[in-house]
C-alpha cells in the first residue's frame, strides 16, 4: 500500500484532465468577454441618471411611472438664457451665439425654436371658436356677484377708453374684455414673453433671450470631456468679443449629467488606476518578481472585464456609480492571487497544482463569505445597489476562477523571498494571543451594543442628497433661471388620474379651487395645469352660459343708455375644445409635458407648483389633495428620504442576518473554533459605529452597506489565519491583501459622491481594526490540541 506522502507527491505531479479543460474553457470564455467589451465601449451604455439608482416606489407604482415619464421628458432638455443691457444687442448676440454653437458639429444639440414656431395670431385663431368658454377663476367668481349696473359701467368705460386695456377682439364680441383677461392670466404663468420672434424676459437690469435646446446625441459617454460646457463657453466667449457685458445662465439635466460623467471619469482613474498601482507595488515588494505582479494584474483585469460584461447583459446599461464602486473591487479581488503566491513563497518544493489543491478550501470559503456580503447589497430594492452587487460578486468569482484555472499553468519557476515579506511574516510570531478572548470579546460587544442603544449618539441622515454631489454653480444657475422664468419645480407636484380626459380635467379643476385659496394666503405663487388651457367640457358649458348671460345684460344696458342696437354676430356653436386638439398646436408646447396621456385604461396629468414658500407650506399643499378622488400629492425628496430610512433599517436587520449566515458557514469548516474567525469583524464593526457616533459623522444607509462589505472582506482574514494559524506566509498574504484593500477603499473615500464617500470612510476605519484584531483570536498555544 503506498504511503500517504506518495499520494501527495502523485497529486502534486498530476494536474488532471479536468483542470486542463477548465483552463481552456475559461480562456475561451474570456475571449468572448473581450469581444463583448470591444462592442460595449462602442455603444452608449453608460447611465448617469441619479434616479436610476433609486427603488421603484412599490407602494405607488403610478408615481414611479410619472417620475420616469417626467425624467424622460427632462433628460434631453436644456435652457440657455443670454442677456445684455440693450434688447437689440441681446437679439444680435443671441443670433451670433446660435451660429457659433451650430458651427460646432461635434456638439449633440438642436435648438427648439419654440418662440419662432409659436405665432400669437395662430394661437388666437385656434382658440377663437371657444373664446366665450374660457374664463379665469376670478372671473367666474366675480361675474355672478357684480351688479348689472356695474357691469354696464365697466363695458362703457372700456368702450370710451380703449387704451386702458389692449384688446384681442372687437368690443361688441367681448364688451368686458374677458378673453383678453384670460390671455393675460395665461401669460402670467411665465415671465418670458414673445418679442420680435424671440422669448424675452427682463431681469437684473438686463434684457434676456431664452434659448431652448434638446440633446440629439449622448453627452453621457465616459469620455471625461465636458463637451456641452466647453461648447457653451466657447460660444459665449465669441459673443463677448462683440458684447463684453453679455452674460449667460444655463439650466437642464444634460448639464448635470455631463458634470457627473466627468467627475466619475476622474474618480474611476483615481480609484481604479490608483488601486491597481498600489496592489502591484505591494505584490512587487512582497515577492520581488515580475511574474506575480503580472499574473495578479491579469486576474484583476479579467475579473473587472467579466463583471462589466455580465452587468451590461443583465441590466442593459451600467451606471457610472457602479463603475466607480467597481474600481475599488481591485483591492478585494487580488486577495486570491496574493494568497497563492505567498503560499508558493513558503512552500517552493510543492508543484503549483498541488499547492493550489491545498489552498482551495480556504479560497472557496473566503469567496463564499465575500459573496454573501456583496449579495446582501442586492437584497435592497435599489437598482444601483443591485448593479454594484452583481458587478462585485461576478468580479470576485471571475478573479478567483482566473487564479484557480490559470495560475498553476502560467506560474513557472520559484517565488524568491524578500526582505519585506520576511519582516511582515515575522511579526505574526510577536503578535499576542488573547487568552480570555471569548469572555472579553463578549463583554466588549455587550458594552458597545448598550452604548449605542442607550446613547442615541448616531447622527442619522436619510437625505436624498447623499446620492449625488451636484455642481453648486449649476444649482445656483438653475435656481436663478427658474426664478427668472417662473418655472415650476419638479420636486413636488400633484398626480391626477381619471378614466378619461374629461374626468382628469374635472379633478384638476376641483384641486385648483383649493389651491387658489393657498395662493391668496401666499403659500405658493401659482400653479400650471392642462385645464388652464383646456377646461373640461362641463366647465366650458357653464362658462359659456355665464358669458352669454352677462353679455346679454351688458349689451341691453348699453343699448338703453346710448340708444344703440349692439348685438353680437351669430355663430354656430363649436364642439367642446379637447385635449387632443390642443396638443397638436404649437401653443401647447409650454404645458404639453403636464399631460401624461393614457396607459392601461387610465389617463394621467400633472399639476405643478410655482413659488412654493419653503418647507412650511408643504403640509398645507398635501392637505389640499385630501378627499379628492384621483388626486395624489407627490413630494419626491420626502418620498426618497423615507425610502432611504426604511431601507437603512431593513439593511441593518439584514446585516445581522448576514453575520449569522457567515458564522454558520464558518462552523461547517471550523466547528467550535468558528467564532475566532468571526468575532474580529464584529468588534471592528461596532468600533466603527462608535467612532462615527462620537465624532458626529453622518450615519445613513450607505454606512450600513459598507459594514456589509466589511463583513465580506474582513472575515477572510480570520479564515486565512484559522486555516494556517501560525504560517507567516499566510499572514503575509493577509497583510498585503489588507493593505491593498484598504488603499482601494481609502481612495473611494476621496469620492465627491457622498454615498461612495460613506463606503470609503467606513471601510477605511474598519479594515485596519479587523487586521489588528484577527491575530489576537488565534488559539492559545496550550490549546492547539483542538480546544477552542
Amino acid at each position: 500500500m503506498p504511503h500517504s506522502q506518495d499520494f501527495a507527491a502523485m497529486s502534486d505531479a498530476a494536474p488532471g484532465h479536468l483542470w486542463r479543460w477548465a483552463a481552456i474553457g475559461w480562456l475561451l470564455f474570456v475571449i468572448c468577454v473581450g469581444a463583448h467589451q470591444w462592442r460595449f465601449w462602442q455603444q452608449d451604455r453608460i447611465d448617469t441618471d441619479v434616479l436610476a439608482l433609486l427603488p421603484i416606489n412599490e407602494q405607488a407604482p403610478d408615481i414611479a411611472l410619472v417620475t420616469q415619464q417626467m425624467a424622460d421628458q427632462l433628460s434631453r432638455q436644456m435652457v440657455v438664457v443670454l442677456g445684455t443691457a440693450q434688447w437689440q444687442d441681446t437679439r444680435a448676440a443671441a443670433q451670433q451665439f446660435r451660429d457659433q454653437l451650430a458651427g460646432q458639429t461635434h456638439v449633440p444639440l438642436r435648438e427648439e425654436a419654440i418662440a419662432r414656431q409659436t405665432s400669437m395670431q395662430a394661437a388666437l385663431d385656434f382658440y377663437h371658436p371657444w373664446r366665450e368658454r374660457l374664463l379665469t377663476a376670478p372671473q367666474r367668481e366675480q361675474l355672478p356677484k357684480t351688479s348689472d349696473v356695474a357691469l354696464v359701467q365697466q363695458a362703457l368705460q372700456d368702450l370710451y377708453q380703449p387704451g386702458v386695456q389692449a384688446r384681442l377682439s372687437d368690443w361688441v364680441s367681448d364688451p368686458l374684455g374677458l378673453w383678453t383677461q384670460w390671455w393675460t392670466t395665461r401669460a402670467a404663468q411665465s415671465q418670458a414673453r414673445l418679442r420680435d420672434g424671440e422669448l424675452w424676459v427682463a431681469a437684473d437690469g438686463q434684457q434676456w433671450v431664452v434659448l431652448q435646446y434638446a440633446l440629439t446625441g449622448s453627452a453621457f459617454r465616459l469620455s471625461g470631456e465636458p463637451v456641452l460646457d466647453e461648447a457653451l463657453q466657447q460660444a459665449l466667449a465669441q459673443v463677448q468679443t462683440s458684447w463684453p457685458d453679455a452674460r449667460m445662465l444655463v439650466a437642464g439635466v444634460p448639464l448635470h449629467a455631463e458634470v457627473a460623467a466627468v467627475q466619475a471619469h476622474g474618480e474611476i482613474n483615481t480609484i481604479g488606476w490608483g488601486s491597481l498601482a498600489g496592489v502591484l507595488l505591494l505584490a512587487w515588494l512582497a515577492f520581488r518578481s515580475v511574474r506575480p505582479v503580472f499574473l495578479v494584474g491579469v486576474s484583476l483585469l479579467v475579473g473587472t472585464a467579466v463583471a462589466l460584461s455580465v452587468t451590461a447583459l443583465l441590466f442593459d446599461q451600467v451606471h457610472l456609480l457602479t463603475l466607480v464602486f467597481g474600481a475599488s473591487l481591485v483591492g478585494v479581488a487580488e486577495d486570491y492571487g496574493i494568497h497563492y503566491f505567498a503560499a508558493r513563497q513558503g512552500e517552493p518544493q510543492r508543484t503549483p497544482h498541488g499547492l493550489m489543491r491545498g489552498l482551495l478550501p480556504a479560497l472557496w470559503l473566503a469567496l463564499g463569505t465575500s459573496m454573501i456580503a456583496y449579495l446582501a447589497l442586492g437584497a435592497a430594492a435599489f437598482p444601483g445597489l443591485r448593479q454594484m452587487a452583481v458587478f462585485s460578486v461576478v468580479g470576485l468569482a471571475a478573479a478567483m476562477l482566473t487564479v484557480v484555472c490559470w495560475f498553476p499553468w502560467l506560474d513557472r519557476g520559484t517565488v524568491p523571498a524578500s526582505r519585506v515579506a520576511t519582516c511582515i511574516g515575522q511579526t505574526l510570531s510577536a503578535w499576542p494571543r488573547w487568552r480570555q478572548a471569548f469572555a472579553g470579546s463578549l463583554l466588549l460587544c455587550i458594552v458597545a451594543g448598550l452604548a449605542l442603544w442607550q446613547g442615541q449618539w448616531l447622527n442619522v441622515q436619510d437625505d436624498v442628497r447623499q446620492l449625488q454631489n451636484a455642481s453648486s454653480s449649476l444649482v445656483a444657475q438653475q435656481r436663478q433661471v427658474s426664478e427668472m422664468l417662473g418655472l415650476p419645480s419638479p420636486a413636488q407636484f400633484y398626480l391626477v388620474k381619471g378614466s378619461d380626459s374629461q374626468e382628469v380635467l374635472q379633478r384638476e379643476e376641483a384641486l385648483k379651487e383649493r389651491l387658489d385659496a393657498l395662493v391668496l394666503q401666499k403659500q405658493l405663487a401659482g400653479y400650471s395645469a392642462v385645464s388652464d388651457w383646456v377646461p373640461s367640457a362641463q366647465r366650458q358649458a357653464s362658462n359659456a352660459q355665464l358669458v352669454e348671460h352677462v353679455q346679454k345684460v351688458v349689451l341691453q344696458g348699453v343699448n338703453v343708455q346710448l340708444g344703440e342696437s349692439f348685438e353680437p354676430a351669430a355663430a354656430k356653436p363649436a364642439p367642446p375644445l379637447t385635449v387632443q386638439a390642443w396638443l397638436a398646436q404649437p401653443i401647447a408646447a409650454a404645458a404639453r409635458p403636464l399631460w401624461l396621456g393614457e396607459q392601461g385604461g387610465v389617463y394621467r396629468s400633472m399639476l405643478m407648483l410655482r413659488g412654493v414658500r419653503g418647507q412650511e407650506a408643504l403640509p398645507a399643499l398635501e392637505q389640499a389633495a385630501q378627499g379628492l378622488e384621483g388626486v395624489t400629492w407627490v413630494d419626491k425628496p420626502a418620498e426618497i428620504s423615507g425610502l432611504l430610512q426604511r431601507y437603512r433599517i431593513s439593511m441593518t436587520e439584514l446585516l445581522v442576518l448576514g453575520h449569522v449566515l457567515v458564522l454558520a458557514a464558518l462552523c461547517l469548516r471550523f466547528g467550535r473554533k468558528a467564532w475566532r474567525a468571526w468575532v474580529p469583524t464584529v468588534l471592528a464593526s461596532l468600533a466603527v459605529v462608535l467612532v462615527m457616533a462620537v465624532l458626529g459623522m453622518p450615519w445613513q444607509l450607505f454606512n450600513v452597506l459598507a459594514l456589509m462589505l466589511l463583513l465580506g472582506v474582513g472575515i477572510d482574514y480570520g479564515i486565512f489565519l484559522q486555516e494556517h494559524e501560525d504560517d507567516p506566509h499566510a499572514w503575509l498574504a493577509v497583510v498585503v491583501g489588507a493593505g491593498s484593500t484598504w488603499l482601494s477603499f481609502g481612495l473611494l473615500g476621496l469620492s465627491q459622491t457622498p454615498a461612495l464617500k460613506a463606503f470609503g470612510i467606513t471601510l477605511m476605519l474598519g479594515l485596519p481594526l479587523v487586521l489588528v484584531l484577527a491575530p489576537l483570536f488565534r488559539s492559545p498555544v496550550t490549546a492547539k490540541s483542538g480546544k477552542a
